[in-house]
């Protein structure tokens, strides 16, 4: 499958620039850029698949809303997909299955996240205090019904928080990012020093970022760049922030730890035929992926055992990789997946070891300095990857990530 077209919104840090839009918003607004610059009629589309983790209840099935909105005809099908950190990953991979399977040959693929608009949740026993009042006939009844509630119906839960934690071990994933910092004896300070990097990189590279950016425009005026990049971002500032997670002997923090943020990303992809007809220059082929799962506690590890499978199914490995795309969920998960790949044995995983070069490694910052817009990071790697192998004239790119829930995700991109 060839990677045909890609563009993606600023992504800006969680009640920023764009808490004004919706999901959906954000999402029509990056698709009708990507129709736009690649000037295909959107009835020739087989299907459009979005990527999607806080799906909200007024846009059910958002990738369907989107499409509409975006002016893909009504016959054209679209289908959300979730897969967490991964759903913009998935959300390509599953169009890959699509192609193969001889059901489509045209699809618009993509993510989206307003982690802004992640909302409050109240108790489901307010919910059943609510239903009683809204039923109550007589003046009795009502004030009965009213005085059944407890302050603690209004106290709501923050679906963010909820969102972020999983479910099997109760941790919340910077929890699991503190358990590898631990068992790997990160220190705070690497784990500082590796965010400033990240900050410094970005900034050095933001003509290629805003490069890979479709304006938004909001009541008239464009937003245009990341606004999470920070220019006084050094270790020894970061030096100075509370843990969040562990507040007593705990190493990881707001500073280095990925951004709450909203945007959207989307990408065109088809066969070969398709792309010849249509007379578009592909950015790359999807060459290989593979996802699978592990221990929740340390959910961070999901890309060591990815690659793993990865190299099972395909024979790539991360030596094969003139670049490498690894998601910063947070500086110790990313620390501690390079300790791995260097000892994969300690994991029982048929890899051969493997020091990243940090030359090779997110090379225009990650997601401590641009933010992790769950739904869409997936995605935006991909198009990242690609375009920096057109600019240094590498062969492949490998991307991948870490999954709440205990999973992890890698593709290899080929340039043509």
């Amino acid at each position: 499958m060839l990677i045909l077209a890609a563009t993606r919104t600023p992504f800006c840090k969680m009640g920023t620039d764009l808490a004004d839009l919706t999901a959906a918003d954000l999402g029509r607004s990056v698709v009708s850029a990507l129709l736009t610059e690649t000037g295909i009629d959107p009835a020739e589309l087989s299907e459009v698949i979005f990527g999607c983790v806080a799906q909200p209840s007024d846009a059910a099935n958002i990738a369907r809303v989107i499409a509409l909105r975006s002016g893909v005809p009504q016959h054209v099908p679209a289908m959300t997909v979730h897969r967490n950190c991964a759903s913009g990953m998935e959300a390509i991979t599953t169009a890959h299955q699509r192609i193969a399977a001889g059901q489509g040959d045209l699809f618009l693929v993509g993510g989206v996240e307003s982690m802004t608009r992640i909302p409050l949740l109240f108790p489901h026993e307010a919910a059943v205090h609510f239903a009683d009042l809204n039923r109550a006939k007589s003046s009795g009844q009502k004030l009965s019904a009213a005085a059944s509630f407890h302050f603690s119906d209004f106290k709501p839960r923050i679906g963010l928080e909820l969102g972020l934690t999983d479910p099997f071990t109760g941790l919340i994933m910077g929890d699991t990012a503190e358990i590898l910092s631990r068992e790997f004896g990160i220190t705070r300070e690497a784990q500082d020093r590796f965010a400033a990097d990240s900050h410094a990189k970005a900034l050095a590279h933001r003509e290629q970022l805003n490069a890979e950016i479709s304006p938004v425009f909001i009541n008239g005026k464009a937003i245009t760049e990341d606004n999470g990049i920070r220019t006084d971002s050094t270790p020894e500032k970061l030096g100075t922030l509370r843990p969040i997670f562990d507040r007593t002997t705990g190493t990881v923090t707001a500073g280095n730890s990925s951004q709450i943020t909203d945007g959207a990303v989307s990408l065109l992809v088809g066969t070969e035929e398709v792309a010849n007809r249509l007379g578009i220059e592909p950015l790359g082929r999807l060459a290989a992926y593979a996802y699978t799962g592990c221990d929740p506690a340390r959910m961070g590890l999901g890309p060591v055992h990815a690659i793993a499978r990865a190299k099972q199914l395909s024979g790539l490995t991360p030596d094969d990789a003139d670049l490498i795309e690894l998601n910063e969920a947070f500086a110790a998960q990313v620390l501690a997946v390079r300790a791995s790949l260097k000892n994969p044995a300690t994991h029982q995983l048929d890899l051969p070891a493997y020091e990243i070069p940090a030359e090779k490694l997110n090379r225009r910052g990650g997601a401590i300095a641009l933010g992790h817009p769950v739904g869409a990071t997936g995605a935006r790697l991909v198009l990242t990857a690609l375009d920096q192998l057109h600019e240094t004239g590498g062969k492949y790119a490998l991307v991948t990530l870490c999954i709440g829930g205990g999973q992890g995700a890698a593709l290899y991109l080929e340039r043509p």
